[in-house]
């Protein structure tokens, strides 16, 4: 395809597919879109870890070659107003692996949410979010040792799929009349109405993408996190689709809990995954008072959302959170926090977010030591208190530094 802004650099080669996998040129071309906000600054810092983490993991046998994509206020510019031009979309369907920084979204108005957009054009339906505590953060939790899950969440349902009637409009008055009159319903006067779909196909592939993660990385269990305690035909199915694929697709890796109190007194035989299910509003009180319990869990897209903010909290913060859009090839990894406006182009945030986002990435890509120099690297400089002013202001001794600072101690420490 010609693209009218975007240029792929010419010594480097794209990942492709073949027999169903991904494979892995050791000079790919990898996308990355800076970001608003304060995605410039935590992009730049980000770079330089990942290439230094590089060039030290394989000195020069492998290299990342970038190719800068744009979305956001930066796309703004360039292409004549338009903030999600549809070249970048094919960009990264070529490319396969990309990663972003944070992107404006107004609060209420304005154009719909950009992120939100890119899951659906792409269909990224599931949203990876790990969880894990690094020694030296500043954490809230008396043993935040113990928090190490990998949340899957729904993508594309749910109540984010924007199916929504304004009071007062006259789609809202035709749907409400509807319901009213032929499905027996009774609500307020004019209220604003939303439809939440789930279906069996999107709930089983996320699910069954969370149950293969957990097969390959040795995780214990899989837990499918609902309300169906009170939406018995949305988050209720979710849950009963959930063990329906673990019956079916993973019989001989997988038991229920059921069975495993049942026939082997609590004790899971080796190689099986447990699978269970726990209501959202218990998960949030048990991750906080036994998270040792849990390893990965699934679920819908509003339950995910506030589920791996608030689990993130519990291991030092959104500063630091990795994630990762996915489709079954197609992948976006991105800074899961805002673009905190006020700090933009001050060099003074945090870059971790982005950066672990950015070991996922090398995670997928098959290239792992890059990641554990870089974990290694983090703890190190954390240990010598080395940080930016979200956790200087928690720590006592430490040494805030700004941005490219925090870049700077870790590649020294690599």
């Amino acid at each position: 395809m010609s693209y009218r802004h975007i240029r792929f650099p010419d010594s480097g080669q794209k990942i492709s597919i073949s027999n169903n996998r991904m494979v892995v040129p050791d000079n790919p071309i990898l996308g990355f879109v800076e970001g608003d906000g304060i995605g410039p600054d935590i992009t730049r810092a980000a770079l330089r870890v990942w290439n230094a983490a590089v060039e030290k993991a394989y000195g020069g046998r492998r290299k990342v070659h970038w190719a800068e994509l744009y979305l956001g206020e930066k796309a703004s510019g360039i292409y004549d107003g338009d903030y999600f031009p549809a070249e970048t979309l094919e960009a990264i369907k070529e490319l396969i692996v990309a990663i972003k920084g944070p992107l404006t979204t107004p609060v209420g108005g304005g154009f719909r949410s950009l992120n939100v957009s890119l899951r659906q054009e792409l269909d990224l339906y599931a949203c990876v979010r790990p969880v894990q505590y690094f020694q030296g953060v500043p954490s809230p939790m008396r043993r935040p040792e113990d928090v190490d899950v990998v949340i899957f969440r729904e993508n594309t349902e749910d109540v984010y799929s924007g199916i929504e009637y304004q009071s007062g409009t006259p789609e809202n008055r035709k749907l409400a009349k509807f319901l009213r009159e032929e499905m027996g319903v009774d609500f307020f006067e004019d209220a604003g109405l939303g439809v939440k779909p789930i279906s069996p196909f999107g709930s089983k592939r996320l699910v069954r993408k969370a149950i293969q993660y957990a097969i390959d990385n040795g995780r214990a269990s899989v837990t499918l996190v609902h309300k169906g305690n009170i939406m018995k035909f949305t988050e209720g199915a979710f849950r009963n689709w959930g063990y329906e694929v673990a019956r079916e697709e993973f019989g001989d890796q997988t038991i229920s809990e059921d069975e495993l109190w049942e026939k082997y007194d609590g004790v899971a035989p080796e190689g099986k995954v447990v699978i269970k299910d726990r209501i959202a509003d218990i998960t949030f009180q048990l991750m906080q008072l036994r998270p040792a319990e849990f390893d990965v869990l699934a679920t819908m897209n509003l339950n995910g959302d506030y589920l791996s903010d608030a689990l993130a909290a519990e291991v030092g913060g959104m500063g630091i959170a990795p994630g990762a859009n996915m489709a079954d090839h197609v992948a976006v990894f991105e800074a899961t926090h805002g673009t905190a406006p006020k700090y933009a182009n001050l060099d003074k945030v945090n870059p971790s977010s982005l950066m672990f986002s950015g070991c996922m990435m090398f995670d997928y890509i098959g290239w792992r030591e890059v990641t554990t120099l870089i974990n290694e690297a983090f703890v190190r400089t954390v240990g010598a208190g080395i940080v930016t002013y979200d956790f200087a202001r928690q720590m006592e001794g430490a040494t805030e530094v700004p941005t490219s600072g925090f870049a700077d101690a870790l590649i020294e420490r690599l």
